[in-house]
This record gives structure tokens, sequence and C-alpha cells, in this order.
């Protein structure tokens, strides 16, 4: 691939789809159906500012914010520095583009590896594909989490109340679900809200914060009867939104907030994956839109 180059935002579509994507985050700020209405959240400051950023190298807290990596402490923040950073575009075409971020000093001082985040959108049809390659460019194994968060607007605009709208998830989800407590995640286990494989939105949900599916047996969800999100090798879930927003993040991780009282090395912390040197690790996800009536 060509060297990144600087570029704020890039729109890509098709006939039925289209999308933007900034450079701060290589973050998708717009999603818009192929009459251009708008799918995605416009993300408000006065209620959340984020729209779909990526979490990177870590998905959630770490206790007291800080990274364990080798006997030493790193500070940082929920989510990781990618949603914050910069990154460099190195290529696009109508429908796709891809961006990246490298490791820098700024990097070093929360997470001290040597990686390449490249991030790739790409739509097909009514289908925007989203995959992000993290390779380890050190000499050492390298430790990480890798999360999606696109906020999709709740309700959607098709005609459906707020209080209509479900979740269907593809398979049962009997397994009791987790819940945040001071960031990380609870000891405590939660009966699954999940019924019949339908999980009814209202805000009451999430009163106390994120649903987190860490045992989930679902790669797919249908939301709103319009759009499906696809997750194939994504092994974790969460959904939030702010109650009485104007959203639903549905979030497919690998990894997730620390355990409550877990405060050990990073490489041990559940969900965490381990990449070799020189090897590459891939997440991706793919939000397919059918509005009624197409």
């Amino acid at each position: 691939m060509a060297s990144p180059v600087s570029q704020s935002t890039i729109s890509i579509s098709t006939a039925a789809l289209s999308a933007e994507i900034s450079a701060t985050g290589a973050e998708l700020v717009r999603l818009q159906d192929r009459a251009g209405t708008d799918l995605l959240w416009d993300g408000d400051p006065a209620v959340w500012n984020g729209r779909s950023p990526l979490l990177f190298p870590i998905v959630g807290e770490v206790k007291g914010n800080r990274l364990n990596v080798a006997g030493k402490a790193y500070d940082i923040g929920r989510h990781g520095f990618a949603r914050t950073s910069t990154f460099g575009l190195v290529g696009s075409d109508a429908a796709s583009c891809t961006w990246r971020l490298e490791a820098s000093d700024a990097t070093r001082r929360q997470y001290p590896f040597a990686f390449r985040l490249d991030v790739t959108y790409r739509i097909e049809g009514a289908t925007l594909h989203m995959e992000a390659e993290v390779t380890n460019t050190g000499t050492e194994v390298m430790p990480a989490s890798f999360g999606f968060h696109p906020a999709l607007r709740w309700p959607l605009p098709y005609g459906k109340s707020r209080a209509a709208h479900q979740i269907v998830f593809e398979q049962d989800e009997p397994a009791p679900i987790r819940r945040p407590v001071d960031g990380l995640l609870s000891a405590a286990q939660f009966a699954t809200p999940v019924l019949d494989r339908h999980l009814r939105l209202h805000d009451d949900l999430f009163e106390d914060g994120a649903l987190v599916f860490d045992t989930l047996a679902s790669r797919s969800v249908l939301y709103g009867e319009a759009i499906r999100v696809d997750f194939p090798r994504m092994p974790h879930l969460g959904i939030w939104t702010k109650p009485g927003a104007g959203y639903v993040c549905i979030e497919p991780w690998q990894g997730h907030a620390s355990p409550e009282g877990f405060d050990g090395e990073l490489a041990d912390k559940p969900g965490v994956v381990t990449i070799g040197p020189g090897a590459t690790e891939t997440f991706a996800m793919s939000i397919s839109v059918s509005p009624p009536g197409s």
C-alpha cells in the first residue's frame, strides 16, 4: 500500500448506500440509504458526541485506567486511543477507502507496542463492510483488543415508533449477561433480557449502563427490521444508549472491560488476543440496509 496522506473526510457510495468517514479516529460519521435518509446518530455533543468510534487497543476500561505490561503501568483511557487519533488515508475509490494509524511516541506512552492499524470501509450494494487489520510490527508478542461502536438511530426513519423497535438475534441467547460497575465488568451475572431471540428495546434496559454479552452465541442481529449487523468473528457484544437518547449502539467486540478485581497483565486480561511478531489479526463487521418496501 502507498504511504498515508492527510485527508479530513472521505465519502464513498453505491446507488443503494453512502457513507462518510473522518480522519479523526477513522470514524464512520454518516450513513445514508438510497433516499439520502440518515441512519447513523448525528453526534450531538449535548448528548454523546460519538457516532461510530473504533476501540483499540482496549475495549472498555482497565482498573484505575492503568495498563500493566511487563510489570510497568501505562495510563490509558476508556476504549483506548484510536478513536481520538488522526489516521492517514492510504487509498480510496468511489466505494471504498482505507485509513492507517501507526505506533508513535504518543501511543507508546499508553501502549508500549509497535503496531499498524489499517481500517477499510467498503460498500457493496446496500451493505457497508468495515474491516480492521491490526499488525504487530515489533519483535515481541502483542496483546490487544478491538471493538466497533456504531450508533444507529433509534427510532429508525421508517415510520415505526421508538417503542416498537427490537433487536432479533441470530441464535438463542440463554446465557446471563454482565453490566458495567465503575467502568469495569461486573462479577455478578444478570438474567438475559433476550426472549425467544428477541430483545425489545426500552430505556429501562440501560438505566445501569450497557448490556454486555460476554458469552454470545449469535454472530448476526437484525435491528428494527431494516438493518442487519453481521460480525462473524467477534465473540462479544455490547448494546448501549443513554436513556432517552436517539440512538442505540450495537457493538461487536473482541474483548471487553476488565472484570471487577482484575489488575493483572494485559496479556492475561479476559478477551484479549495475542498477535505474534509480524502477524496480523483481522476484525470485521458489516451493516446491511433493507428499507421497508425496498
